[in-house]
């Protein structure tokens, strides 16, 4: 080691992954998470979870089921303490897996029977996987009963882990990026994806074989980074409700908090540069002051935001769009990101660090 390596990362965080990590319940409106065990690998084969993989993963049923296995043993060993190695199905570059399993205690098909009472509720699977301490990076995938898919569980259950994926330490892993890979054809788990903010990012041609087909397909790599995901947002997107006791909510909703009073501050000082523009004097009204300059009576508030982002944009860049602003709620990431006419879920990974494919 160099003399001054040591000194040199005195002060820099740390980008090592905990030695061992306790994996935490985590509650939807439909189903809820538990740690996924070794024993739910048999309750995978039971609401027989692998059919069709080459057309949701681009992965052949066995290997689908393999990687599941190891997978689970992973998580498992992780939560145990002990080294990737020592789990059997170690990764050679020391990335981390966590394994949830997909719970629902309810009739949701309306048959008057609980509706996996056959695999002890298990319905399905949700990894964070290829957890990367070093890049801050990790990968989500969710695996469901041939049966359950398509009503809605994903939707429920993956703003939630990824919240938990990007909230900081130690109130969730601390992720800079959460990514997926999707077969092209499957489309439906592309606009999902899509409306939880992630944007394509690159695609591998011809790198997946979809045997029902007997063609080549495409892979399509999307991402998310820590400051374009909004979980608030991402719930509202699929008409869900944020469950304020899950890991990283807190975190959120105050950085949210945090974000809007910055929001509205930077309005309230765009709204006295507006007024200086517009000549207002101590004692003049509004309306004096802007009829002065031509402006009058009811279009002061259109005339007031036009001035006002002129100043703003020359002094700052802020945006100082009303109540636009104030909904700007960008949770882990700079409060100063200006918004759009657009959809939000048009927008949501449109970052400042984005001028890509997929706008």
């Amino acid at each position: 080691m160099p003399e001054n390596a040591e000194s040199s990362t005195v002060g820099v965080e740390s980008r090592e992954l905990p030695a061992r990590i306790t994996i935490p319940p985590i509650r939807g409106e439909m189903v809820h998470l538990r740690p996924a065990t070794v024993a739910d690998l048999d309750r995978m084969d039971v609401i027989d979870a692998y059919p069709g993989a080459s057309g949701i993963t681009g992965k052949d049923r066995v290997a689908e089921r393999a990687a599941v296995h190891a997978w689970v043993r992973r998580s498992v060993a992780w939560a145990n303490g002990e080294t990737s190695k020592e789990s059997g199905v170690g990764d050679p570059e020391s990335r981390r897996t966590v394994a949830w399993s997909i719970i629902t205690e309810s009739d949701h098909d309306g048959n008057g029977e609980i509706d996996a009472a056959s695999s002890d509720n298990v319905i399905g699977m949700i990894f964070l996987i290829d957890i990367d301490g070093w890049a801050r990076s990790a990968r989500i995938q969710v695996i469901l009963g041939q049966d359950f898919r398509g009503r809605g569980y994903s939707r429920d259950i993956m703003p939630r882990v990824m919240t938990y994926g990007f909230a900081p330490e130690p109130a969730g892993l601390g992720m800079h990026r959460i990514w997926v890979a999707v077969p092209e054809q499957n489309t439906r788990s592309v606009s999902v994806y899509q409306s939880l903010g992630f944007v394509p990012s690159g695609r591998s041609r011809d790198a997946l074989w979809n045997a029902s087909q007997n063609r080549y397909q495409d892979l399509i790599v999307m991402d998310t980074l820590v400051d374009e995901f909004d979980p608030i947002r991402s719930l509202d997107a699929f008409g869900m409700h944020v469950i304020e006791d899950n890991p990283g909510v807190k975190e959120a909703l105050s950085a949210r908090e945090h974000s809007i009073a910055i929001q509205i501050n930077a309005q309230e000082e765009a709204r006295a540069k507006a007024d200086e523009q517009a000549g207002k004097k101590p004692g003049m009204t509004r309306e004096e002051a802007y009829e002065h300059i031509g402006v009058k009576p009811g279009h002061v508030d259109a005339a007031e935001a036009r001035v006002g982002e002129r100043a703003d944009e020359a002094d700052s860049g802020k945006s100082v769009n009303g109540d636009a602003d104030a909904e700007n709620n960008w949770p882990y990431g700079s409060p100063e990101r200006k918004t759009s006419k657009e959809a939000w879920w048009r927008t949501l990974g449109r970052g400042r660090k984005r001028d890509r494919e997929g706008k």
